[in-house]
């Protein structure tokens, strides 16, 4: 079995009280639920952690540092980057969340593309041994950089397997977005199960549009009935979370979708 998880706050109807949602969420068979970052207000953060216990959800997780566009390649944020992954983990611990997301950052003109992998390792070599005591993962995201995030470097799987490789930590993975890379490189199954031990969390969409994958009326080129088998049988035991935006209701497309990555 997959352990599902939604992204918030896209999946909060209006009108809906947060905890209303989780517990619908929990009664689908939802795992977790995930912060798409850390809310600079404390208070915040400590409701919907509390939400999120109180209905028995994990959060599977949440951002590690600021800014997606400005991350690790640029060694001049490393000092800003090692800060807020410090506090983050101390967080995660307290809270019970188990990856922190991380970024490359968009290319930075007139650095070569070897120095660059070689940057977001040398931060994630010093970030690894605190992030192993703690036992929480460092997921370096890959995004497209085709239609939704222009610029960004880690934008092809290997491209992230390969900062892996070089830090040797079994707490630095790659977050592997399905929709993403689904525009990038495509040939999904087979490079998830050549990656699996590089992959610590999973997001889905369907594409085209980053809409439902599971609505007749939208074309879709993603099989995730067929995905999800091939994720199960590679013996992954990360969380799956659902990202995307629903044409129809909510909660509905919770349950819909679900059912669909349920094997």
């Amino acid at each position: 079995m997959i352990r599902q998880s939604f992204c918030f706050p896209i999946f909060q109807p209006r009108g809906v009280a947060l905890h209303d949602v989780f517990v619908q969420a929990r009664a689908i068979g939802y795992a977790a639920v995930e912060l798409w970052q850390r809310n600079e207000n404390g208070a915040v953060f400590g409701d919907l952690c509390k939400a999120a216990k109180d209905a028995g959800l994990v959060i599977a997780s949440m951002c590690g540092h600021k800014s997606l566009a400005d991350g690790m390649n640029k060694r001049s944020n490393h000092g800003r980057i090692l800060g807020e992954l410090e506090e983050s983990i101390e967080l995660a611990v307290a809270h019970g969340i188990p990856g922190l997301i991380t970024f490359s950052g968009d290319i930075n003109p007139g650095q070569a593309d070897e120095d660059a992998r070689e940057a977001c390792a040398e931060v994630l070599r010093i970030a690894a041994p605190i992030a192993e005591r703690a036992g929480i993962n460092l997921n370096l995201e890959l995004l497209n950089s085709k239609v939704d995030h222009a610029g960004y470097q880690c934008d092809h799987t290997m491209w992230g397997v390969d900062v892996c490789k070089r830090v040797n930590s079994p707490r630095v993975k790659v977050l592997y977005d399905i929709y993403h890379m689904q525009i990038m490189e495509g040939d999904v199954i087979r490079t998830i199960r050549e990656n699996i031990v590089h992959i610590g969390h999973m997001h889905t969409a369907g594409n085209p549009g980053r809409w439902d994958f599971d609505d007749p009326g939208l074309p879709q080129e993603l099989n995730y009935r067929g995905i999800c088998k091939a994720i199960s049988d590679a013996g992954y035991t990360g969380y799956l979370g659902h990202e995307f935006s629903s044409k129809g209701d909510v909660i509905g497309a919770l349950k819909s979708h679900f059912a669909v990555c349920d094997v």
